[in-house]
């Protein structure tokens, strides 16, 4: 007699949803931390390459859309991450940064999984900075500094202070009103908290970490003392800019990605100046893989310049996908 299938039963094979919600319970700092740093020094390994970015302005609720993609030959991931900033969603009570994230196999390039990206891009941003300081701060640094205190900086604040033993907080933020909650955020990890000009945190920070949407140098180079660990997270778009040229011209300038540095990153303003030159950016990967030295005294001023690039958001896609069948072999397929 012929079994008949459970029609009950959920597929083992199909198109898996990993929601926001499964993200955020699945995927932590650390889980990110390493997932970048490997996609990183693949990166620099040549295993893993980004596709083109296309970014686009719709002509409709004055949202830019577009995608991010790439393939990692190491670990097989391949796929793209599809969305935007839409600046009117925070009134409809949406965040405004929006997206997702799909994954193909790449034997045969069906799709694998959609992946709720929203949570993941916060995570994978904080987690490159984060990478950036475990391989490029001093081990001494006890000031973290924060220029900026959005949504994303309150994720940047919780990566950061598990790669130092830092003792207080510096910050400071454009519209000072939005400070009280970054400090909540360093009252919950146990760091006082210090609400500054930004020439102080200049002047008191070992580690300054800035995530902005500026469009002119919030930092200059006079403020910066010799030593200090830059983590540049918030330029991602031509015309950018949160720090003074003259800053990343004297600094030793690491990325994740030279091509999208120089063209988008805060890079392209000292390479428009001809105060650096595409030869003078090491991808931290190099750093990650040993084949760069990264920091080479306790008085350089090392910079990282954080682009944000497609195979940041496929390899945390990835874990979550990994976490999620791990946690629940019965997780939404289609």
């Amino acid at each position: 007699m012929q079994d008949v299938p459970d029609k009950k039963a959920v597929p083992t094979t199909g198109v898996m949803i990993v929601s926001e919600a499964d993200c955020q319970r699945l995927v932590g700092p650390d889980q990110a931390f390493e997932a970048v740093e490997a996609v990183f020094g693949a990166m620099a390994r040549g295993d893993a390459y980004n596709f083109p970015v296309i970014r686009e302005a719709i002509g409709h609720a004055d949202a830019l859309y577009g995608f991010k993609s790439g393939f990692d030959r190491a670990s097989l991931t391949l796929g793209v991450k599809s969305g935007g900033y839409w600046p009117g969603n925070a009134d409809k009570g949406h965040a405004n940064h929006q997206s997702t994230i799909f994954l193909f196999n790449p034997d045969t390039g069906q799709l694998k999984a959609m992946v709720g990206g929203n949570y993941l891009t916060a995570v994978r941003t904080a987690a490159a900075s984060s990478v950036s300081i475990a391989h490029l701060a001093r081990n001494d640094a006890r000031v973290l500094g924060m220029i900026g205190a959005g949504h994303q900086a309150q994720f940047q604040l919780r990566a950061a202070v598990e790669q130092r033993s830092f003792e207080q907080v510096v910050a400071w933020n454009p519209h000072p009103e939005m400070l009280p909650k970054l400090a909540a955020v360093a009252g919950e990890v146990g760091l006082p908290f210090h609400a500054v000009s930004a020439e102080e945190v200049g002047a008191q920070a070992d580690v300054i970490i800035t995530i902005t949407s500026a469009f002119e140098p919030l930092l200059m180079a006079d403020w910066v003392r010799p030593g200090t660990h830059l983590a540049c997270m918030g330029t991602d778009t031509a015309g950018k800019q949160e720090i003074d040229a003259a800053l990343t011209g004297r600094a030793s300038v690491f990325t994740d990605e030279i091509a999208q540095s120089i063209s988008i990153g805060e890079v392209q303003h000292a390479i428009a100046t001809g105060m650096l030159t595409a030869g003078d950016i090491t991808p931290i990967g190099a750093v990650i893989n040993g084949t760069h030295p990264g920091r080479t005294s306790d008085d350089q001023i090392t910079l990282f310049d954080g682009t944000g690039v497609g195979l940041q958001d496929l390899a945390v896609a990835a874990v979550a996908v990994r976490a999620a069948t791990d946690a629940d072999p019965k997780i939404v397929r289609l």
